[in-house]
């Protein structure tokens, strides 16, 4: 029996009628079309599918999307502003903090939340933020210098 929700995605207000089982990433990818969230483990080990929910990261490949019910949720695609990428984001870019790009939006979302929590935090702490994202392609050094690059302060967002 299919069962209504309502949240808000990215600030706008979202109504669907979901199966019961339906995981939240599914709602996001398949409903809303929102492909930027990656599912790549199905056991919340990888973090690609890491949104926020409630200006907290959680990782939507682990709950149901009825669990969001009334939340506020943010997905990578809900980060940048006006066209003006996050500074996350631009930081990433900036220094080359990812290789194919499939861990990208976990791992962004991951360090914004990091930073949120300990905005002082330092490598170590980084890295130990972090480990809940897996990349296969990186060595994370790169992004650990994105993230230190965005808690600098010295990034442009531009798009």
């Amino acid at each position: 029996m299919d069962m209504a929700i309502r949240l808000t995605v990215n600030g706008k207000a979202v109504e669907a009628t979901v199966d019961p089982r339906t995981l939240l990433v599914q709602l996001i990818r398949e409903t809303l079309q929102l492909t930027g969230t990656h599912v790549g483990c199905d056991t919340a080990q990888c973090g690609a599918c890491t949104v926020h929910m409630n200006g907290r990261a959680v990782k939507a490949c682990s709950m149901l999307a009825l669990q969001a019910q009334g939340a506020e949720i943010t997905t990578i695609e809900g980060l940048a502003t006006d066209g003006a990428l996050h500074p996350m984001q631009a930081a990433f870019r900036e220094c080359h903090g990812l290789q194919c790009g499939f861990c990208t939006p976990g791992m962004v979302m991951s360090a914004v939340q990091l930073l949120k929590d300990k905005p002082q935090a330092s490598e170590q702490e980084i890295r130990e933020g972090l480990e809940g994202n897996i990349c296969r392609c990186t060595g994370y050094h790169n992004i650990v210098k994105a993230v230190q690059l965005c808690q600098s302060g010295k990034v442009s967002a531009t798009a």
